[in-house]
C-alpha cells in the first residue's frame, strides 16, 4: 500500500513539473495561439485551451491501462496525474476563474496564494513577459499578505 502511494505521489509531483514546463515552453511558446485563448477573455464554456486536457489526461489514461493488469507502478502513476487533473480542474477551472460556481472565495492562505500567483500570471496577454507557470507549487512571495482582496 505505501508503494502505491509512494507512485501515486510522484505521478502528480511528476505533473507539476512537466505542466510547468509545458506551460512555460510550449503553451508560451510554439503552441501560444492555442493557449492564448485562455489569457483571453472570451465568452462561452469552452476554450481553445481545453485541448490540453486530452493531453494531459490522455497520458494517465494510457498508464492506467497499461498498468491496470497487475497493478504496478504505471496504474499508480496514471493515478497520480488523474489526482493532479482533479484538483487541477478544481483550484484552476472552479476556484480561480470560477468557470463553475461552486466555490467562493478562497480561504486558507495557501489557496489565496495559489490565486495571486495564477492573477500575476495572467497580469500579460501576451505570448512573453509572464510569470508563476505551474499551479500546486508557488513561490513563497505569494505567501505575503499585502492586503490584496482575493
Amino acid at each position: 500500500m505505501i508503494e502505491a502511494i509512494a507512485w501515486t505521489l510522484l505521478g502528480f509531483g511528476i505533473m507539476e513539473a512537466f505542466s510547468w514546463w509545458v506551460h512555460k515552453y510550449v503553451m508560451h511558446g510554439v503552441l501560444w495561439k492555442i493557449h492564448k485563448t485562455h489569457h483571453e477573455h472570451t465568452k462561452g464554456f469552452f476554450e481553445l485551451n481545453d485541448l490540453f486536457t486530452l493531453l494531459f489526461g490522455g497520458s494517465a489514461i494510457v498508464l492506467i491501462f497499461l498498468g491496470v493488469g497487475s497493478f504496478d507502478y504505471r496504474f499508480w502513476i496514471g493515478c497520480g496525474i488523474s489526482l493532479y487533473g482533479m484538483l487541477y480542474f478544481i483550484l484552476h477551472d472552479v476556484l480561480i476563474h470560477k468557470r463553475l460556481k461552486w466555490l467562493g472565495r478562497p480561504k486558507t492562505k495557501y489557496l489565496k496564494a495559489i490565486t495571486k500567483a495564477h492573477r500575476a500570471h495572467h497580469r500579460t496577454k501576451e505570448k512573453d513577459d509572464a510569470v508563476s507557470f505551474g499551479l500546486f507549487f508557488i513561490p513563497k512571495r505569494y505567501f505575503k499578505d499585502e492586503g490584496e482582496k482575493i
